[in-house]
């Protein structure tokens, strides 16, 4: 699936979804926190702070909030360096106010971790490594440089340098291990929502298709009757006409168009609107369909059928659901894509379970891929050779996902394996060497029952005379 088809957001988009007054409210929190330390520090511990100093740092991050409340509405969301610039604030604020309250000898310094987890929950990696190494440059230089905390006595309120090494060094380590965990996270969530979006997306196309394709044959049904009486008129009239030829003509020409009209008809769909044609077919043509559009790119497509142990000799009807097709042809799609010239698609039915494999002849998945396969934006890198000789394929990982998620709806299974060895001399792999998707139905989930003949047309409608 290509990017001109689905507009996936990237992380620079995401980055502007963040509304000001969500960052207004957070900052909020922390000010209320900020002056609830200050205060009892201060009444409770007899603490002897710079508190003209400290209520300055605090203050500031009032007169902010207030000015974001006043100035910008409600709904503004932050752009990327507003974002940024807003992060790095409470950064800096925060670093102050340890500053003035004892450096890393205040155990509130861990807090330094809450902006740089916010930026990479939201923010680019370009963005979340400038905050991270600030956020460290600052911890660093709060190890010698901060005001100390002095009690009523005077006396000074620190730990060991031990402690405070190693406080230093846990908020460092955190800063990296917390950034990361968090934007690992989130990338997951963010890839399996795109991921998702975009086989609903797919989903609804071919849903669409298909009621076009109802639409089509009940137009061609229902205007049968009135294009055959235009017919039989006109012929009537042209017979009628046979002295004055220029109005015979005429009728002629209308015969002539409705019989134009019935072909038209005829080759967009000749079922009724409730014909169960459009709802379930034979397996191998339903396997047809789906790998119809890639018939046609220079590689041959083979379609083998037959049963299994205990499977009748008929082939079994199956549901004709836009899902199966669908995931079906992304299979076959990317079979054909990395194909050398053959892509065999294999059919087998028993009593208890339909199952469609599908190989190719080209060289197989990556082993170190094989265990990821069918999760979102997993893609291989392909050699320099690859892209001179297909520079046209550019995939973005989501087709082997939708297609998986699409089949597993409809009741399926999926295995993904290596016909061979990639590291066996080809001269040793067999025709079938390449890689091997097979899909298996529970024949409860993709059979359909058996219908009676008598309303595959649905119901005759009543003429009013």
């Amino acid at each position: 699936m290509a990017n001109s088809e689905i507009d996936l957001l990237g992380e620079y988009q995401r980055s502007n979804w963040i509304r000001l007054r969500t960052m207004i409210l957070l900052r909020w929190f922390a000010i209320i926190g900020q002056l609830i330390a200050i205060t009892v520090a201060q009444r409770m511990y007899n603490l002897q702070l710079e508190l003209g100093l400290c209520y300055l740092a605090v203050g500031v991050s009032v007169v902010g909030n207030l000015v974001a409340i006043f100035v910008f509405p409600e709904s503004k969301r932050l752009s990327e360096t507003e974002n940024f610039l807003m992060v790095m604030f409470d950064l800096l604020q925060l670093c102050f106010l340890l500053y003035l309250t004892g450096g890393l000898h205040n155990p509130f310094s861990l807090l330094v971790l809450g902006p740089v987890t916010v930026s990479a929950s939201v923010l680019t990696l370009r963005s979340t490594v400038i905050l991270g190494v600030t956020a460290s440059i600052l911890v660093s230089g709060m190890v010698f440089f901060h005001l100390p905390l002095r009690t009523e006595q005077g006396f000074i309120l620190r730990i060991p340098d031990v402690f405070v090494f190693g406080q230093w060094t846990a908020i460092n380590i955190a800063l990296v291990f917390i950034s990361v965990y968090s934007r690992r996270i989130t990338r997951e969530m963010n890839s399996m929502s795109d991921a998702l979006a975009a086989t609903q997306m797919a989903l609804a196309r071919a849903q669409k298709l298909n009621d076009l394709g109802g639409v089509v044959a009940a137009a061609a049904h229902e205007l049968g009757t009135p294009l055959a009486t235009i017919k039989l008129a006109s012929t009537e009239l042209a017979d009628d006409l046979e002295d004055r030829p220029e109005l015979q003509e005429d009728a002629l020409l209308i015969r002539e168009q409705a019989d134009r009209c019935r072909d038209i008809l005829r080759s967009m769909g000749r079922a009724g609107k409730d014909d169960l044609h459009m709802r379930h077919a034979p397996l191998i043509e339903v396997i047809r369909e789906a790998a119809e559009p890639h018939q046609d790119r220079g590689k041959e497509i083979v379609i083998e059928d037959g049963p299994g142990p205990g499977g009748e000799y008929n082939q079994p009807q199956i549901l004709r659901r836009p899902e199966v097709i669908h995931g079906l042809r992304n299979l076959v799609q990317n079979a054909v894509d990395f194909a050398k010239s053959t892509v065999w698609v294999e059919a087998i039915w028993t009593d208890e379970v339909i199952s469609i494999r599908i190989i190719d002849d080209g060289g197989g998945f990556p082993l170190h891929l094989i265990g990821r396969i069918g999760d979102p934006f997993v893609r291989r890198r392909r050699s320099e050779a690859e892209r001179k000789a297909r520079p046209e394929y550019e995939g973005m990982g989501l087709g082997l996902f939708i297609a998986k998620t699409l089949l597993e709806r409809s009741g399926a299974e999926l295995s993904f394996a290596n016909a061979s060895d990639p590291f066996t001399s080809p001269s040793l792999q067999g025709e079938r060497r390449g890689a091997v998707v097979e899909v298996v139905w529970p024949r409860s989930k993709i059979v359909a029952e058996a219908a009676n003949p008598g309303t595959a047309l649905g119901e005759n409608q009543p003429f009013d005379m």
